[in-house]
């Protein structure tokens, strides 16, 4: 994970990632279905946020929209030079702090932003803008004593309260980490193939999910049940038809096959 290392100038101040930034518009997008995980032993899971489509392309594709409508409100004040950024998960930007002093909701335990209406299950998009707005209160935290999702994590990658090691955590190691997935994991990896949803299923605020009204993240055939033989053993066609559209690209074939033949015991 040393890409999160990188540009941490920008990170700190939005005004590198847009000059003269002067309010950032930050919006959470609900993604949950209703379709459950399978709870057999190792059954092969993918995370619920993979199940659709590619969420970069769908909340980039809202927030230019939504300045466009931003745009004409300033034209009708006679305000000009409206200069914007989009940010979904892939700039140097903390979404989550700005989330959460937006108002929007709270870094939880868990590190994920959790919303008192949708829970954790949204996805976090940023429009930064040269405009200066009115900003909204940053909102409390409201975890409280629970530990239900430190307790939760099978491979103790939640070291404290929104503390992180990604060198542990099954997203991480099944997503980003590109060699052998070291064995004091394998044995801990409960079935996910792609990323991991353990500490978000058990979390409290989630009774309040409520099912998306976006198509888009509809699940695509296969993804919830997944079929771990194809995975294992899946041709680049196999591969390409599966994942087409999808954030399960950000893992490749090769780690998509690694990790299901993990699953397995076969590594």
């Amino acid at each position: 994970m040393n890409w999160m290392a990188d540009n941490v100038e920008v990170r700190n101040d939005p005004a590198r990632l847009l000059s003269g930034c002067g309010t950032i518009i930050v919006i959470a997008v609900n993604y949950y279905t209703p379709q459950l995980h399978l709870k057999f032993p190792d059954f092969p899971k993918i995370s619920r946020y993979a199940w659709g489509r590619d969420y970069h392309k769908v909340v980039s594709g809202i927030l230019k929209k939504l300045a466009v409508e931003v745009q004409d409100i300033a034209d009708a004040a006679g305000i000009g030079n409206v200069n914007y950024q989009v940010a979904v998960d892939t700039a140097p930007f903390r979404d989550k702090v700005w989330a959460q002093k937006a108002g929007l909701g709270w870094i939880g335990k868990n590190s994920t932003l959790i919303t008192r209406k949708f829970g954790s299950w949204v996805f976090i998009g940023s429009l930064l803008t040269n405009l200066h707005l009115e900003p909204d209160s940053e909102h409390p935290d409201h975890c409280g004593t629970c530990t239900r999702c430190i307790d939760a994590c099978p491979t103790e990658a939640l070291v404290g309260p929104s503390q992180l090691d990604s060198r542990a955590c099954i997203s991480y190691l099944t997503i980003e980490y590109e060699g052998h997935i070291p064995d004091r994991y394998c044995e801990k990896l409960s079935g996910w193939i792609f990323g991991c949803d353990i500490c978000q299923d058990v979390c409290p605020w989630n009774r309040f999910a409520k099912p998306t009204n976006t198509r888009d993240f509809k699940p695509r055939e296969g993804l919830v049940v997944p079929d771990l033989q194809l995975l294992s053993q899946m041709s680049v066609e196999e591969y390409d038809s599966l994942t087409r559209g999808t954030a399960l690209r950000r893992a490749g074939r090769d780690r998509l096959r690694r990790n299901a033949l993990a699953v397995m015991g076969l590594l």
